[in-house]
């Protein structure tokens, strides 16, 4: 039995903890804010529950299984105690480049010399994170995807001075928790953040231009076989969150036009409207409700046929997935997989090549 240590008692730590638990390891987890805390470890033992009850066991073998891995957390507001004795310790930590940049040159102080040091962000470059320490050549990405007790797909992002020992250790290590690991080189977006960005943007780009609406744009790529529609993605993942995803890849790529945000996004965002959490966004929602589409993204009469639609913004995923294969961010195969983990991509749709 090791010991993991995990900072930050977000939706992402808690849920790290949470697998990690499941798996056997001991974990140290870690927040400034000693309420975070609380509030994760409740978190984590309702996931925990959940897990036990869809394993089959029955309610007293669940409350048991439960508290042996509740037996196995400790929380902390002292960051190197997250870094002793650990033999992985994973950054969680809110998305700004200073904060992480500080959090792991503590974390590569205090840590044996033995340990990985991996950091769960999804928008900032690893290496620029990796700075901080001496020992760069134990950095790397392992980014998670939310909700991570359910999402298989981990991305193991390697910097130019990760050693292929820490790779192939954090790779196993992410085996023995149930995860399927895709690696990839460090550039912005990663792979599915970079690669299935048109899912979103080449949508918008119709709904701009006044020749698909909203409800069919959706429909079509349900047809197609994904669990949902663009629009519906944006407003459950969050306008607000879409559009920094966005803005960051778009800006670290250079500003390509092909990234370029939406114009739409940028309004509705302005205007307060983003998506189930208030909502609004490009549907009307109440709790858990999706209501009829908003009136302006109505649409109009003429609307192209739904295959169009799909064939349309799978062609621009595919162009994406051939110019970030091109640079070597990662392998074909290592796209395919993780659009079809990461996204939901139906097997149907065959390879990004096509």
């Amino acid at each position: 039995m090791t010991t993991i240590g995990i900072v930050g008692a977000g939706t992402m730590g808690t849920g790290i903890a949470q697998v990690a638990l499941e798996a056997g390891e001991t974990v140290v987890l870690h927040d400034v804010d000693g309420r975070a805390l609380g509030r994760a470890r409740d978190r984590v033992r309702s996931g925990l529950l959940r897990w036990a009850t869809r394993s089959g066991s029955s309610d007293q073998h669940a409350d048991v299984l439960v508290a042996e891995c509740l037996d196995r957390l400790r929380t902390t507001d002292a960051l190197r105690e997250v870094a002793e004795g650990s033999s992985l310790v994973i950054e969680a930590a809110l998305e700004e480049l200073g904060i992480k940049r500080s959090i792991f040159r503590v974390l590569d102080a205090s840590a044996p010399v033995d340990a990985v040091l991996a950091t769960n962000t999804s928008a900032l470059s690893v290496t620029a994170i990796s700075e901080a320490a001496i020992h760069r050549e134990r950095v790397l990405g392992l980014h998670f995807f939310n909700p991570v007790p359910r999402m298989s797909l981990v991305e193991v992002a390697v910097t130019e001075a990760t050693a292929p020992a820490v790779v192939g250790s954090a790779e196993a290590r992410m085996a023995t928790w149930g995860k399927t690991t895709v690696r990839c080189a460090d550039s912005p977006g990663f792979i599915v953040n970079r690669v299935n960005r048109p899912f979103t943007i080449e949508a918008l780009r119709m709904l701009e231009a006044g020749e698909a609406s909203v409800v069919e744009i959706d429909a079509a790529m349900r047809d197609r076989g994904y669990p949902m529609g663009p629009f519906e993605l944006m407003d459950l993942v969050g306008l607000d969150v879409n559009l920094a995803a966005a803005r960051g890849v778009w800006e670290a790529l250079g500003r390509p036009d092909r990234l370029r945000p939406s114009p739409i996004q940028e309004q509705l965002v302005a205007a307060g409207r983003l998506g189930r959490k208030a909502g609004r966004g490009f549907y009307r929602h109440d709790g858990d409700r999706r209501g009829p589409v908003e009136a302006d993204f109505a649409g109009a009469e003429g609307q192209p046929r739904r295959a169009d639609i799909a064939g349309r913004i799978e062609q621009a995923v595919a162009a994406e997935a051939r110019r970030a294969a091109g640079e070597g961010i990662a392998t074909m195969d290592a796209i395919e997989l993780a659009l079809r983990l990461g996204t939901g991509r139906p097997a149907t749709t065959g390879s990004p090549m096509s």
